[in-house]
């Protein structure tokens, strides 16, 4: 007689037997599929309570119904408390990426501020990566578009040096920023190192969240010079002054100084996002949109809470400074209490999280939830290819973040005559027209498109370090290695070092697809070159932006050419108005029997002097002079 084989459990009665033997204890749960693939992770103060109201008879959210139906095994790990239920769970999301999890997705290093203290003279710029090196450290930022505003603001009022090591060591004379008076020159030895420290103490001071306090030391100083009849420094001073409370009043954004995140959420037809805003001294250091990977069906509590557990668990340990005190929402979430907790025992101090807030920070939460709609509308609204694109330009240049931003310049005329200079700027929405330039191009050899391109640019970005100028993510130069060296020259000129510089060269056939892509700026010290392949999204949007540029060039110089040559050489005489030109035209009922008619005939025109016709004759034909 042969065995008979044990009946096959079923999967209701697997999952029985396995909510039978959960502890009533705190710790974390994995669900697994049947091919054994853990689709989703999960904590609970209480194991068997909260896995055994997963397998009720119906589920409300489609989302959890889902997971349910494809649960084949369950495993636990328990914890002595619900805090380290909390930790474990974060560190086991971002490892496995649970299919089920709600995801937040950022790789980026956020950019900081950097002074250099250890050097005779600090240099302040833009920094992104590793802080490896000596000086302080002011961020994070959330953008760096929110780094070059804050920098660009301070150029201002602080005439510290924000150029390169390499560019401050090898010049030989003062540079543009210097000449307009954001720079005091120490490159060259135009400031006392005593004075230059102090302005770097002020700009540390203003950095630290210390204006009012800068602001009084200012005040002294100036009614100091003034006492002592050193008008010139006062009236420096002053300016200085006035810059600064204009920041203040530009910047200032509650009625106390204070350091809190402001965090809001919103979600429509399965698209999602978290708006995250950084107050750090009572002045905003911007704000950043982000998108989870997976959030279907989920509620705008359920999203703050998996962002607040992923944005800050292990942060607030490791980069304990840099921490907020207090964290807003825009609504109460179930981890709340816990979080605040974990958060205050890793930063080393008290981390409060508010939902019920008064006053003026009852306006930044509603600031950051109307900030989430708006941002989960737009990416309703917008091309899914293009998105796709301008994040497949982030993986072929190995970028930190999504360009939101592209500039391309080009060059058109006809043998030198009438050259004009185009510059395009494409959005996430696609071409942003408003933003489109032309540059008529004077006073360079004919025909010399290095030196077109060069004053366009330097047109363009001279007044980079503005607040209301934007700068290009990449800016893409319709042209070769020598277009290219050009604009790195500007941009070294300019001291704008954090754009991405790719000159875009045709082919040997010159047929679409063949481009030869040439890399130039933040990504290397020297030019690379390489070719996408012809089906690349990446491609097909640098084609779309080049070619762009390419017609607006080219209807611009149309335009200028035909301007040009429609004008009448009777323009151009001295001493011959609308008037007398007219008469001309006239008598001779053309400008071709005017050019055949001598100087006596002319000269019988009314209005017309017999001097006026030499120069008339003369104009039409100049080798009789």
């Amino acid at each position: 007689m042969c065995p008979t084989k044990a009946p096959k459990m079923e999967h209701s009665d697997k999952i029985k037997n396995i909510l039978k033997t959960l502890p009533e204890l705190p710790g974390v749960y994995r669900m697994y599929n049947a091919r054994e693939d853990l689709i989703y992770i999960g904590k609970a103060i209480n194991l068997k309570k909260r896995v055994s109201s997963y397998f009720q008879k119906k589920h409300p959210d489609p989302k959890t119904a889902s997971l349910v139906k494809n649960i084949d095994n369950i495993e636990t790990i328990i914890t002595h408390t619900e805090s380290e239920a909390l930790l474990l769970e974060n560190n086991l999301i971002k490892e496995h990426l649970p299919r089920y999890n709600i995801l937040y997705r950022d790789d980026k290093s956020y950019p900081y501020i950097y002074i250099s203290t250890d050097q005779t003279f600090p240099r302040l710029t833009f920094h992104r990566g590793a802080r490896k090196g000596k000086g302080r450290y002011f961020g994070p930022y959330l953008s760096a578009g929110a780094v070059r505003e804050t920098l660009a603001l301070m150029q201002k009022v602080f005439s510290v040096r924000q150029c390169s090591d390499s560019f401050y060591k090898n010049r030989s004379r003062a540079c543009l920023q210097y000449q307009i008076k954001r720079c005091s020159g120490p490159c060259v030895g135009l400031v006392d190192e005593a004075v230059y420290a102090e302005e770097v103490n002020h700009v540390i001071m203003f950095l630290e969240g210390k204006s009012t306090e800068l602001n009084d030391i200012l005040i002294k100083q100036m009614e100091k010079a003034s006492a002592s009849l050193d008008y010139e420094t006062a009236a420096s001073l002053r300016d200085q002054i006035t810059n600064l409370r204009r920041i203040q009043e530009k910047q200032y954004i509650s009625e106390g100084e204070g350091d809190y995140d402001v965090i809001a959420a919103s979600t429509k037809s399965g698209v999602s996002c978290v708006q995250l805003f950084m107050i750090r001294g009572g002045h905003n250091l911007g704000n950043k949109a982000f998108y989870p990977k997976k959030s279907e069906s989920e509620q705008t509590a359920d999203l703050i809470n998996a962002f607040l557990s992923q944005h800050y668990l292990g942060v607030a340990a490791t980069n304990k400074q840099n921490m907020p005190t207090r964290i807003l929402i825009s609504e109460d979430v179930p981890d709340r209490g816990v979080l605040a907790a974990l958060l205050s025992k890793q930063a080393g101090k008290k981390i409060d999280i508010s939902f019920k807030v008064k006053g003026s920070r009852t306006k930044w939460i509603e600031m950051a939830r109307h900030n989430a709609d708006i941002a989960v509308a737009s990416r309703l609204a917008t091309s899914t290819s293009l998105l796709v694109r301008f994040d497949k330009l982030r993986e072929v240049f190995k970028l930190d973040e999504t360009p939101t931003r592209l500039e391309c310049f080009d060059i058109s005329h006809t043998m030198g005559e009438a050259t004009v200079a185009s510059c395009v700027v494409f959005g996430h929405e696609g071409p942003i027209k408003s933003d489109y330039r032309r540059y008529n191009i004077e006073n360079i050899t004919p025909g010399d498109d290095y030196a077109a391109m060069e004053q366009a640019l330097m047109r363009r970005y001279r007044k980079a370090n503005e607040e209301t100028e934007k700068l290009p993510d990449i800016l893409f130069i319709d042209g070769g290695k020598g277009q290219l060296s050009r604009a790195k020259a500007v941009f070294d000129e300019l001291q704008i070092a954090d754009t991405l510089l790719v000159g875009v060269a045709k082919g040997p056939t010159r047929k679409a697809g063949m481009e030869t892509l040439i890399l130039s700026g933040c990504l290397s010290e020297h030019q690379s070159e390489f070719i996408l392949p012809a089906d690349s999204p990446a491609l097909h949007l640098i084609q779309q932006v080049r070619d762009e540029a390419h017609r607006f060039a080219i209807s611009g110089h149309r335009n200028r050419r035909k301007k040009k040559r429609s004008k009448s050489v009777l323009e151009e005489i001295e001493g011959l108005g609308p008037k007398r030109r007219q008469s001309l035209l006239t008598h001779f009922g053309g400008l071709q029997e005017v050019a055949k008619a001598g100087v006596d005939d002319l000269a019988s025109v009314p209005g017309i002097s017999k001097q006026l016709a030499v120069k008339i004759y003369d104009s039409f034909h100049p080798d009789n002079k």
